[in-house]
């Protein structure tokens, strides 16, 4: 990949919404040949959505919290994030090395939430957790350097 389309993967990383004719401006390219390179890069796969950053708190969610989950019958098929992907809280599901299988981040509006949650997923995946509460976020999803 060449420096250009890497600058244009940087400024939409970090602006979604910028426009082709911005985009245009800060890479030098015109309008027609931006588009062109933004299609090519969603196209290969390289740009795979754009999203909207949103304030949790203001959602009623502000209790943002890591949930590793370990199975408790190893010998079961792993299909843990199927069993997981109907309860809305859990934002993101990673399979992780080491002694957890999955890491979930989940969001909820207050402790007694939390405590429900866990119940629900220990329940639902038939794994054993262990919880780390996030106190502040220095920054999250931060634009590609």
């Amino acid at each position: 990949m060449e420096s250009t389309d890497r600058k244009i993967l940087a400024l939409l990383a970090e602006d979604g919404r910028m426009s082709f004719t911005d985009l245009g401006k800060a890479t030098g390219l015109s309008t027609s040949a931006v588009h062109q390179r933004v299609k090519r890069l969603e196209s290969k796969g390289l740009i795979t959505g754009y999203t909207a950053l949103v304030d949790h708190e203001q959602l009623g969610r502000p209790l943002t919290a890591f949930i590793s989950a370990t199975p408790i019958d190893p010998a079961q098929p792993d299909d843990y994030p199927e069993r997981l992907v109907g309860i809305p809280e859990i934002e993101s599901c990673w399979s992780v090395a080491g002694e957890e299988s999955y890491i979930l981040k989940i969001r909820v509006a207050t402790p007694r939430a939390l405590e429900d949650l866990l119940a629900r997923i220990r329940s639902a995946a038939n794994v054993s957790t262990r919880t780390t509460i996030v106190l502040s976020t220095a920054y999250e999803n931060r634009p590609l350097g």
